[in-house]
């Protein structure tokens, strides 16, 4: 697989993108996940698992096809550590 950015890893079979946020508090963490949403809208490129609790979120991206994420993932994922303002994890 491509370099991955920062922060994310790849797992299972056929691989899938995975990284954790963590926050402070809800407000940050609920601030996260509509701009999340806002992205996902605006590149058509939809995470196939999202899972929250009050101070974290999980993601989880997978290729529409079934086979290891490209580009488009790739991208994406990118450009959700660039909404945190870090790539840091």
């Amino acid at each position: 697989m491509a370099d991955l950015p920062q922060g994310w890893e790849a797992r299972g079979r056929p691989p899938a993108l995975f990284r954790r946020f963590e926050f402070e508090r809800y407000g940050e963490t609920r601030v996260f996940l509509d701009a999340v949403a806002a992205l996902t809208e605006e590149t058509g490129v939809h995470p196939q698992n999202i899972n929250f609790g009050t101070t974290y979120v999980n993601i989880t991206l997978e290729s529409a096809d079934g086979s290891e994420p490209g580009s488009a993932e790739l991208d994406l994922a990118a450009r959700i550590n660039a909404l945190t303002g870090s790539a840091e994890p």
